[in-house]
């Protein structure tokens, strides 16, 4: 039978895979940059995700778990870059559904720091 145990190193050997795969991402970018010789905001923008996820991956390998914050971080910044990255003739209606998704994004971030205000607090 698989104990706990056995499901703890697993959990440790995926995460170290997925911190390998992050910075090799990341690495692969660098060079990218490197290579065209410009930094394009966007780039900058696709290196904090990375940095997100490495803290993703460090928050849950040291404490078994993750705020929900980092994912809807990481989701705000990567529709930030999807917006800066579309073309000036792409649908605008398209900009509208993506700027609005931050905005729900991000009210879900006061939504969650609300909560720890204790004048939002039933007793």
């Amino acid at each position: 039978m698989i104990t706990e145990k056995y499901f703890n190193s697993i959990e440790k050997i995926i995460l170290i895979i997925l911190l390998i795969a992050t910075v090799s991402a990341i690495a692969q970018e660098i060079i990218q940059v490197i290579e065209l010789g410009e930094v394009y905001l966007a780039d900058i923008l696709l290196l904090f995700i990375f940095l997100e996820v490495i803290g993703m991956i460090k928050e849950y390998y040291l404490q078994n778990k993750i705020a929900i914050s980092h994912p809807i971080f990481i989701a705000i910044t990567a529709l930030a870059r999807l917006i800066i990255l579309q073309r000036k003739d792409f649908n605008p209606e398209v900009l509208i559904y993506e700027a609005s998704a931050i905005l729900i994004l991000s009210l879900s971030i006061l939504a969650l720091r609300a909560r720890k205000i204790s004048f939002f607090r039933t007793n």
